[in-house]
């Protein structure tokens, strides 16, 4: 029945035939697909559409709301504008990877139980592995690899939740849980790992630099907001994702702070802009779930702008390290511009998509009374500013000449960027638009003097402690020690030294076994088994007669010790 379809099976189906098409006809479909597919994302209904006997549960492959709606535009329009953005430069194979990619993202958002969302789940996982691996550099397989075991390890975590749920509940159905047992727990831990919740986050800054320039563009969108979508639809108001959220705020500020790789600042900014989201789900309030969604669309236009404009750069010089660019802005002006309205977005800069997005998640924490985690948004919204709306267009396009005069950006991917940097503007200077899409219906004012002067204020003094700091914030040729550092190098190294270890411990082991064997043969022959001689009237043990129950012991005890003696 075509209800049952999801709009993920045409990006599927467009992955499946890119490698064969040749020409235009590849072009035709790497700009179409995701375009029929946003048509088909709106014309599923709400409710579920039709359901199909799987063992003795009914599976719910589509079922729509403006929620799911929402985020299921969103990943279709980044398929069409990362494939506008790629379609020249990447391979064949990457394009049917990240389109496969972008189906898992868009079957998820549709899935109406958890053995649909676990299938297209696990879809997302295998096919962004192969797009990692498109990097085609050793270090891009060493990553790809990593992160397959990271994402393997969250998705038999998550698979375990559900069994345990489906046993417990006998219903497969998605439904708002908390945390409050062994099942739900890990069904959180298993979607935290694809939101990058510290201490599982490192696999994001390991794999997403290591892509190709196109092929980050396309990473940065899809896994962490599917998960944020999750825990929207599984744990809206689940206390603890307050304090998971605002600790991935901090820890992405400073790492991202501390980075001389240009992709991997921006890397690490999706963990801390992600944890916005989250935090905004543990608060759970209509506003905050809100907030949260508004702010998933905005962050999946704004990052992926972001990564644009740095796959620019790399394309075009070759170089990923903040020490060595600068000037950039004087060939590449277009590319500066756009990646300053990321900049500017991503900040929560006025009359910019990030303000009218995340300061709902702020305004929401204010409603409830979270005094403290009002305070921590504001702050990390400042910090925020000096990563990624300053430091990175600043090392990048503005900091002392490199000498560097590369071409600015190809048409198609500057058409991409236009694309976004307008939807930025967009929903900055006309954000009822995007609230009404939302789940909920909104009652906030963006745009109130009081807020307005405050993130002025804000990123204005922001902006200057930046510049006055300058000499502390320059980059040098420096590595970031993450959590992975422990199974990167600790681990190996530990194996290897009990690997150097056991063998002298082995060896001294086998001459010890050795030696106690010939003591006990010494022993044996002298004291148990000496004959009667003429000199001597005194035999050894086992040269008496005994009678034959004796006899029968000592056989069993000899047996047995020999039996001993030979496995050791």
């Amino acid at each position: 029945m075509p209800e049952l379809l999801s709009p993920a099976l045409i990006l599927l189906v467009a992955a499946v035939a890119i490698g064969p098409a040749r020409g235009q006809l590849r072009t035709a479909l790497v700009l179409l697909a995701p375009l029929l597919t946003l048509w088909a994302v709106w014309q599923v209904p709400d409710g579920v559409q039709g359901t199909v006997g799987f063992l003795s549960y009914q599976i719910e492959p589509v079922e729509g709301s403006p929620l799911r709606r929402l985020f299921a535009t969103v990943f279709a329009l980044m398929a069409f504008v990362g494939g506008l953005y790629a379609f020249r430069l990447a391979r064949w194979y990457e394009l049917a990877a990240a389109y496969a990619y972008a189906a898992g993202a868009i079957g998820v958002s549709f899935a109406g139980d958890l053995i649909s969302l676990f299938l297209y789940w696990e879809l997302m996982a295998l096919f962004s592995t192969v797009v990692v691996w498109c990097g085609g550099t050793p270090a891009a397989r060493a990553a790809g690899i990593r992160y397959a075991i990271m994402h393997l390890l969250g998705g038999v975590v998550l698979k375990v939740g559900i069994e345990g749920v489906v046993i417990g509940t006998g219903s497969i159905q998605i439904r708002p849980m908390l945390a409050q047992d062994f099942n739900s727990w890990m069904i959180l831990c298993g979607i935290l790992v694809n939101a990058a919740a510290p201490p599982l986050s490192a696999w994001l800054a390991d794999a997403y630099p290591e892509s190709s320039p196109t092929g980050s563009v396309f990473l940065s969108a899809f896994t962490t907001k599917t998960a944020v979508l999750a825990l929207i639809l599984l744990f809206p108001g689940e206390p603890v994702l307050v304090g998971v959220g605002l600790f991935m705020v901090m820890y992405g500020i400073i790492y991202a702070l501390l980075e001389n790789d240009i992709r991997r600042i921006l890397a690490y900014s999706i963990v801390n802009q992600v944890g916005f989201m989250v935090c905004a789900v543990g608060i759970g309030t209509e506003l905050a779930l809100n907030g949260a969604t508004a702010h998933a669309f905005a962050h999946i236009l704004y990052k992926a702008l972001l990564f644009m404009s740095a796959g620019v750069v790399i394309y075009r010089t070759g170089k990923t390290r903040c020490t060595e660019l600068g000037g950039l802005y004087q060939t590449m002006p277009l590319t500066t511009l756009c990646c300053i309205i990321g900049a500017l977005s991503i900040s929560s800069f006025p009359l910019t998509s990030g303000f009218t997005t995340k300061s709902m998640i702020s305004q929401a924490a204010a409603n409830e009374g979270l005094v403290w985690v009002y305070m921590l948004l504001t702050a990390a919204s400042a910090g925020v500013f000096l990563h990624a709306g300053i430091k990175f267009p600043w090392f990048v396009f503005f900091q002392r000449d490199s000498g560097l005069r590369p071409k600015d950006a190809p048409w198609n991917m500057a058409l991409a960027m236009l694309i976004f940097a307008a939807l930025c503007l967009l929903i900055g200077v006309f954000p009822q638009y995007l609230y009404a899409l939302l789940p909920y219906p909104v009652d906030y004012l963006a745009y109130t003097p009081g807020k307005v002067v405050f993130y002025l204020q804000l990123l204005l003094f922001s902006g200057l402690a930046f510049f006055l700091l300058l000499p502390l914030m320059k980059r040098t040729e420096t590595i970031s020690l993450d959590v992975d550092w422990v199974w990167r190098r600790a681990i190996p190294a530990l194996v290897g030294w009990l690997v150097l270890c056991a063998g002298p411990a082995r060896n001294g082991a086998s001459r010890l076994i050795l030696a106690c064997r010939a003591l006990f043969a010494k022993f044996a022959i002298r004291y148990l088994g000496q004959p009667h001689t003429a000199d001597s009237d005194e035999r050894g043990v086992f040269a008496r007669s005994w009678p034959i129950g004796t006899t029968a012991l000592w056989i069993a005890i000899l047996l047995s010790a020999y039996v001993l003696a030979y496995y050791i």
